[in-house]
């Protein structure tokens, strides 16, 4: 039997195409999809598409578009055996962060992709993207799927989405995984390297203390955990931050959370002043997770004299996620964890792959 993909366009570049009258840009037919790609007869496997009624820029991605596709996917899983999301590149990390944390023991691939140039350009990145992709969501083997994570493809590369970052805006290569390797790399043969895939196991969330989704959904072999908490703010800290700006933010009212991007291995300014805002704002109840503003490399605190504070003070360490993972594991973790100690014991372990212990 072929396998079953739902093709999920939720907005973006990808689903453009020029009219051929005015040359203006316009929403892709996804109905039409094998008239305008027929290259995907080829691939073994039925694809059944579903599109946005008001197509999503990715700039406008927030919580409830998250929580709509996971809803998706969630109520089409028992019908599919892939799901492929058509997604605007800008906050495409983002996305895939926090889809890769909504979905526990995923056993299908959930693959998001994009594309520099619309679907109708001559040059387009969008066909190759978009074959590619289904092809690699269609990859079975006897146990079932070969992958059973949330990953983004562009440009040749199969990444894990919680390790991806956006690395340009005008390249085709527009996505980089600093501190982990591709999944699987497309040239003349498509190569997927399965011991790099994600291994599930690690339930997180077994232990007594957790605090239970009051929507949580229990599937076979997976678990859907839509709930996150969206009080949170990325600081990043700049050469000549004064005492204001760090003292509003912490201050912001409601805040549960603090992105803290410091310098290389989680460095940040030592003076008295914004040590005693950080104590604070922990003090108030506000997590607040140290991740590095390099590209690649992790943060250590305490190997430095700059972070030697921050770790004594109780911060937890992002060790080598990314910003978008972090933010997005942030907002996950909220919701399902009761203290700080069983936020901190669950941020620092790797629970989707996101990060390296």
């Amino acid at each position: 039997m072929k396998p079953k993909i739902l093709l999920i366009y939720t907005g973006g570049t990808i689903g453009m195409i020029k009219d051929p009258a005015t040359k203006a840009l316009k929403a892709f037919n996804f109905k039409e999809l094998l008239l305008h790609i027929p290259e995907l007869r080829q691939l073994e496997c039925e694809i059944t598409t579903l599109s946005y009624d008001h197509p999503i820029d990715s700039s406008n991605m927030n919580l409830s578009h998250w929580q709509e596709m996971g809803a998706t996917i969630n109520t089409h899983y028992d019908d599919f055996d892939g799901f492929v999301i058509l997604h605007g590149s800008d906050t495409m990390a983002y996305t895939g962060s926090a889809l890769s944390f909504m979905f526990e023991h995923l056993t299908k691939p959930i693959i998001l992709t994009g594309s520099q140039l619309p679907i109708g350009d001559l040059r387009t990145d969008a066909k190759e993207n978009l074959i590619t992709t289904i092809e690699l969501a269609s990859q079975r083997e006897q146990g079932g799927p070969i992958i059973q994570e949330v990953c983004i493809y562009f440009e040749y590369q199969l990444y894990r989405a919680n390790r991806t970052v956006k690395v340009s805006a005008d390249r085709f290569e527009a996505f980089a995984s600093p501190n982990y390797p591709p999944l699987a790399v497309s040239g003349v043969h498509l190569k997927v390297d399965r011991g790099l895939l994600w291994q599930q196991g690690y339930d997180e969330f077994a232990f007594a203390k957790a605090k239970p989704s009051k929507t949580s959904i229990t599937q076979q072999r997976m678990n859907y955990r839509p709930d996150f908490v969206k009080d949170v703010v990325v600081l990043k800290i700049f050469p000549a931050i004064t005492q204001t700006v760090v003292e509003a933010i912490c201050n912001i009212p409601g805040l549960r959370g603090i992105v803290l991007e410091t310098y290389g291995s989680g460095n940040a300014p030592s003076e008295p002043w914004f040590v005693a805002l950080m104590k604070k704002a922990l003090d108030q109840g506000i997590y607040i997770v140290n991740v590095t503003q390099c590209r690649g490399g992790a943060v250590d605190m305490g190997k430095y004299e700059t972070s030697i504070q921050l770790k004594e003070i109780g911060l937890v360490s992002g060790k080598d996620i990314t910003t978008e993972s972090a933010l997005a594991k942030m907002m996950y973790l909220l919701n399902y964890t009761s203290t700080l100690e069983d936020f901190k014991h669950y941020f620092e372990k790797s629970l989707r792959g996101e990060l390296t212990v």
